[in-house]
């Protein structure tokens, strides 16, 4: 019975291991670090705001460095937040649909959830105030939120006199996409504009007049899903500006008979005022283009990302130029996958100033136009840089806006940058990709893009990626995993603030602030800081720390060490290996099994990246441990079934990472004859005064004593058995373990006490209590099992 056990247990342990590998097998890419919500926290990286313990469920934030504040929309309440600290003096304001709004929604045949007001607008509006709208219980609404100039803190009120009719400004559903940017007191927004959200249009606001493009026209939007928007200069002249929309609609293929998916972005000049005869109210600029993001296959058809989920928009000194990055997920019922495309502003604007599209019929292949087209330039401004012949849109010639009407369409696509995506990656477990955030960080080898991409389970992807222009590939380098939230749910908001190197991460959960970086946390060594590939983080002689660009902090700038393209660590740190008399220690165990037990010697690397390779040196020689039918190469370390005499010696665990080997721990095992270990115990229980128990399953697992197979009999005539166990194996602290024997199993008159006092439920709480002790004493490296 007590063999079997063993084996049952021995069965349990490898199966359970051998799946955890498979799991992280599937994965294509490996986080070098993985982080859960727990240890976000004790390490003090993040800070959680959830309101008051109902959902949040925030439709959109907005980040305001003058004021110090993060603007959240959410269900029925504005928030506003600490830009330093999200979880501490908040202000908010309660902005919920009334009785009689929400009994008309309940009236139109709507759920309860649905008719609250959802704020799905929220822009700053000028210096003192926020342009808020909200579905109001499928009456949309607008108002102005004063916040005040900065440093006017304690300012956050909502303007109840100047409420207004929120229709074309927000969308009825709370479920609906939209988009909106708001540039010199004008609002730029993408959103459906009726009820039964048959009215899709990309519309401009102000006091005075209401442009948008034409209603039911599929030319210009077919289903649109609107994902993003932004004004973007061409150049000084500011009647020349340019509001890009970026959106996703469906179109007929070629054959006209599949309804396709496309990513598109469409541009409008920001002062637009639409026609004088025709085009009344209507855009005269309006155009758009399609967004590529494909990968070449081998047999010479594209695999394409035609999804867009999400678009960041990383602007930089020069604001004409700003790099435009788009994660696209496919929407094959096969092949479920994500990629991430950067495009550039002169592919964009060459695009657009390329030739038009044109076709006889729906179900045509687009071809060039070619015929001659109108002066000025369909698609332009009425600026100066265009000649300054028109003072505005409504001087245009009827034959320009009759052009513009019906050749919306530009034949060239925009391509991305290197005519490739720089991340790719497969759905694996069902994790969707949602949002992305990106920052450009100077390190010491050049510039680099970290991007920030969150998933559908609370997590946040670090991420770099590597252009190597000889080859013509992309590396892609999964420096974190972090799981900003507790409990698993869709990521919707990713905002950056690189002034403050913060993240913000918004979910119906609440609002996470997490820091960009914890250099720290790569480890205490050159090496450790090097391999990292962090572009934060470098090695200033002293630890790892935040890496700063020449001319800031130069004092120990001679001392530092990053290379981020290679993580060279041999070339880096090799000279500092051999001064350091830190790294030349391994941390030693020592381990004692018996005969036919399986041993787990633990041994789990820092990076997860890392190779693990186990040695042993035994009779004076040292060979590679290969992984066979009964020592199995684990993720957890070296798993050895059915332990052997011969198995006996010292194990080294070591890791490789980009050709630097280093050295984790040294384990001594020693593996005793079951024989001799039974006759001890049987000794043992020839006494009296017998005080404890024999070993639970879960007590062979702190490697300090061997398991069940050795457990002694219990009796009233029987002594510490144990004790003469510890002379056995010659351990030499017995006092020590003597003590944890007596607190661990020798307790039998402390439950029963308890038991009168208590009664837990399915003995959950013995066995809570058991295991948080064993996994307070558990040495960190080696188990036996």
């Amino acid at each position: 019975m007590k063999m079997m056990m063993m084996m049952y247990l021995s069965l349990v342990m490898l199966m359970h291991i051998v799946m955890l590998d498979w799991a992280q097998a599937a994965h294509s890419v490996y986080p070098r670090i993985r982080l859960t919500h727990k240890e976000l926290w004790q390490l003090n990286r993040t800070w959680v705001f959830q309101g008051h313990g109902a959902p949040l469920q925030p439709q959109t934030m907005v980040l305001d460095e003058g004021h110090g504040r993060l603007y959240v929309g959410a269900k029925n309440a504005v928030f506003s937040l600490s830009l330093d600290r999200v979880s501490a003096h908040h202000k908010e304001i309660q902005w919920g649909s009334t009785e009689s709004q929400i009994e008309e929604c309940l009236m139109k045949g709507r759920e309860q959830p649905e008719c609250a007001n959802y704020i799905k607008v929220l822009q700053p509006y000028n210096h003192t105030h926020l342009l808020v709208c909200g579905t109001g219980a499928f009456n949309p609404l607008c108002a102005l939120v004063r916040v005040g100039h900065p440093g006017q803190d304690k300012l956050f009120a909502l303007e109840e006199e100047g409420v207004m009719s929120g229709r074309g400004r927000c969308p009825y559903d709370p479920n609906s996409p939209c988009t909106s940017t708001l540039s010199r007191g004008e609002l730029y927004i993408g959103l459906y504009t009726d009820y039964w959200e048959n009215d899709g249009a990309l519309c401009r606001l102000n006091n005075q007049t209401y442009t948008r493009t034409e209603k039911m026209d599929r030319q210009q939007l077919t289903e649109p899903k609107f994902v993003g928007s932004v004004v973007i200069p061409d150049n000084d002249d500011r009647d020349d500006d340019k509001v890009y929309f970026f959106f996703t609609e469906r179109g007929m293929d070629s054959d006209g008979v599949n309804k396709a998916v496309y990513t598109r972005v469409g541009r409008v000049c920001a002062n637009d005022q639409g026609g004088q005869r025709m085009l009344v109210n209507r855009w005269s600029s309006y155009l758009k283009t399609r967004l590529i993001c494909s990968v070449a296959g081998p047999d010479g058809i594209d695999t394409h990302f035609d999804n867009l989920e999400d678009v960041f928009v990383l602007k930089d000194k020069d604001e004409k130029n700003p790099e435009i990055f788009g994660l696209f997920s496919t929407i094959s019922a096969v092949f479920k996958g994500y990629a991430v495309c950067v495009y550039l502003m002169d592919d964009i604007r060459a695009a657009f100033n390329g030739p038009f599209a044109f076709r006889e019929r729906p179900e045509h292949h687009w071809t060039p136009y070619e015929d001659k087209v109108p002066y000025p330039r369909p698609g332009s401004c009425a600026s100066k840089v265009n000649g300054g012949g028109f003072s505005s849109s409504k001087e245009f010639p009827d034959e320009v806006l009759r052009f513009v009407r019906s050749h919306p369409v530009m034949y060239r696509p925009v391509l991305p940058q290197h005519q490739k995506p720089v991340l790719l990656q497969t759905e694996q477990d069902g994790r969707k990709l949602t949002q992305i955030a990106v920052d450009r960080v100077q390190a010491q080898d050049g510039h680099y893009h970290v991007l920030y991409i969150g998933t559908d389970d609370s997590v946040v992807l670090k991420v770099i990626t590597i252009y190597n222009k000889d080859t013509n590939t992309m590396e892609e380098v999964l420096l974190e995993e972090l799981q900003v939230f507790k409990v698993p749910v869709p990521i919707k908001e990713i905002i950056i603030s690189p002034k403050r190197q913060q993240l913000y991460v918004g979910s119906e959960v609440g609002v996470a602030q997490v820091r960009l970086h914890q250099c720290d946390l790569y480890g205490s060594e050159c090496a450790d800081c090097c391999l990292a590939r962090d572009p934060y983080c470098a090695w200033d002689g002293f630890t790892c720390s935040r890496y700063y660009p020449a001319g800031v902090f130069t004092k120990s700038r001679r001392f530092r060490r990053q290379d981020v393209r290679h993580g060279n660590a041999v070339q880096l740190c090799n000279g500092l290996q051999i001064d350091d008399e830190k790294w030349q220690r391994a941390e030693e165990k020592v381990v004692y099994s018996v005969e036919s037990n399986s041993t787990l010697l633990q041994c789990v690397p820092r990076s997860l990246q890392a190779k693990v390779l186990w040695f042993l040196q035994n009779h004076g020689e040292k060979r590679e441990v290969r992984g066979d039918e009964r020592v199995i190469m684990t993720s957890y370390g070296l798993l050895i079934l059915r332990t052997r005499s011969s198995d006996s010696g010292v194990y080294v665990c070591q890791t490789v990472e980009h050709g630097y080997i280093h050295t984790l721990l040294r384990v001594t095992l020693h593996v005793l004859k079951g024989e001799r270990v039974q006759s001890a115990i049987h000794a043992a229980n020839g006494g009296e005064g017998s005080q404890c128990s024999s070993f639970s399953s879960s007590s062979s697992s702190s490697g300090l004593l061997p398991g069940p197979s050795i457990s002694p009999r219990t009796g009233s005539h029987s002594r510490l058995w144990y004790k003469d166990f510890l002379q056995l194996i010659g351990y030499g602290d017995a006092q020590r373990v003597e003590e944890y024997c007596e607190r661990v199993w020798c307790s039998d008159k402390k439950r029963k006490k308890n038991k009168r006092k208590f009664v837990p439920t399915g003995g959950e709480k013995r066995g809570r209590g058991r295991g948080e002790e064993n996994s307070q004493r558990a040495p960190r490296h080696t188990s036996d099992t």
